[in-house]
């Protein structure tokens, strides 16, 4: 519930700018997200993988996914869809916008995290927005 608090102004912001078909299917996205995480613990118990390698290939998976979600016109709400706006209208790489609002995001945790967690998160950060940035362009593939 907390995922979709936090993302119900962007999904706002979202639905004037990007549309019904665009919030709809981003709603969706955030809402089985938010699902999943509930039942991962449950669906895999006792896993405790190193906490980088956890980060990176966490990261990465999720960074291929929500690259499928932006080429079928979704996102999972927050920083994605002020960068997406941002490529269309500036012409300004999404991945490094939403790299720049993530990163700056991870900093102010710093303020209340401990040093490690903050570390993880940075890495994590670079991790997902790599994926977008070298992969998702202007123009490039589009889905319907």
């Amino acid at each position: 519930m907390l995922f979709l608090a936090v993302n119900a102004p962007f999904l706002v912001l979202a639905l004037l700018r990007k549309g019904w078909q665009f919030t709809l299917r981003s709603l969706l996205s955030v809402g089985l997200v938010s699902a999943f995480s509930a039942l991962h613990p449950h669906a895999l118990p006792g896993l405790d993988p190193d906490p980088l390698y956890a980060v990176v290939v966490g990261n990465l998976l999720v960074g291929i996914g929500l690259l499928v979600l932006v080429r079928h016109r979704a996102s999972l709400g927050g920083h994605t869809v002020v960068a997406l706006l941002a490529q269309e209208r500036r012409g300004w790489r999404a991945g490094y916008v939403q790299m720049g609002l993530d990163l700056a995001t991870v900093l102010l945790a710093a303020t209340v995290a401990d040093w490690r967690t903050v570390g993880l998160s940075l890495i994590g950060a670079v991790v997902v927005n790599l994926v977008l940035a070298l992969n998702h362009r202007p123009g490039r593939y589009r889905g319907v």
